[in-house]
């Protein structure tokens, strides 16, 4: 570029008065509305369940469980409230292995028994704590204030529909019914019941 040329500028804007002097500018049109948008309709609920990538939930998994045994089991555990569930490090025997195994689940008291959902993350199978319990159903779980024995069983008919309404009622249970249509099998809604 020669220094006697002039430095090109900003381009004018198309309804600038020094591009066309004689021309008012024509009246911008509001951008369309579209039914989503609109002010006076609710939200569109969600077609369809939605969850995270399995590699996440799976180092997720993995975060929880080093959380726990880093802090010597003071982060990782918590009781379940009226809105939110507890979580539990559940004990159980390798079906095949006869090796200990161990998971951190979500569960709910229902009076003195401990109930958590066989959803492995909601993938298809079934979690393997779940097929070691229904192989060895004597097991033991850690909680916030100590441990105890129990013994596994899947509840059935009526009382399963009612211990997944309570499922319902917790924090992130509105989708609960959407993520098990996720899965191409019924997910078992497992109570630990004290060990006598």
């Amino acid at each position: 570029m020669n220094a006697t040329e002039p430095t090109p500028g900003p381009a004018p804007a198309p309804d600038s008065p020094r591009e066309a002097p004689n021309q008012t500018p024509a009246p911008r049109s509001p951008a369309p509305v579209t039914p989503r948008q609109a002010p006076d309709q609710t939200p569109a609920p969600r077609s369809a369940a939605r969850i995270p990538p399995r590699w996440f939930i799976r180092t997720a998994w993995v975060v929880h469980r080093a959380l726990y045994r880093v802090t010597g089991g003071r982060v990782g555990l918590r009781h379940p409230s009226s809105a939110v569930y507890g979580m539990m490090r559940l004990h159980t025997v390798g079906r095949r292995s006869g090796s200990p195994r161990v998971a951190i689940v979500a569960y709910l008291e229902d009076g003195e028994n401990l109930v958590t959902l066989a959803m492995n993350g909601w993938g298809d199978p079934p979690p393997a704590w779940w097929l070691n319990l229904q192989a060895q159903p004597a097991a033991s779980v850690d909680l916030p204030d100590g441990s105890r024995e129990v013994i596994a069983r899947e509840a059935k008919g009526r009382e399963r529909e009612r211990l997944w309404a309570a499922w319902r009622t917790l924090e992130g249970g509105a989708d609960l019914d959407a993520h098990a249509a996720l899965r191409t099998r019924e997910t078992p809604v497992v109570v630990l019941a004290p060990a006598r």
